[in-house]
């Protein structure tokens, strides 16, 4: 039997409001998140979006992954389009290696089930 141990989280990010005092730039938020810049730009990796009560709501895997987060908060082929207010936390692993990332997405949203991923899904609802 394989034994995946799913990679620790490198960049974790909570949705927040955003407190502007004095001469303090102002970041647009993007559904509330306005700490995206510690997302990295330029590395491959998981991403795994959460709700307030910590349930799993969807885990997808990115080239870029800023990119890629901003995507699911903008584009209308986004498994989240309809869920985006849900989204509290998303946490990101880098995981440089496409095939790596892809056993990691298919093992994450098989094991923790994952709420608004559609496709590889191999568990059977009870």
């Amino acid at each position: 039997m394989i034994n995946i141990q799913p990679p620790k989280a490198d960049v974790t990010i909570t949705q927040r409001k955003q407190e502007v005092t004095g001469d303090e730039a102002i970041i647009k938020p993007l559904y509330g998140f306005i700490d995206l810049h510690e997302i990295p730009r330029d590395k491959g990796g998981i991403i795994q979006f959460f709700n307030h009560s910590g349930e799993l709501l969807f885990v997808g895997k990115a080239r870029k992954l800023r990119q890629r987060v901003k995507k699911h908060f903008e584009d209308n082929v986004s498994p989240l389009k309809n869920h985006r207010e849900e989204v509290y936390r998303i946490t990101v692993s880098i995981v440089e290696d496409p095939m790596e990332r892809d056993i990691y997405e298919t093992y994450l949203i098989n094991t923790q089930k994952a709420k608004y991923n559609v496709d590889k899904v191999f568990y059977k609802e009870d």
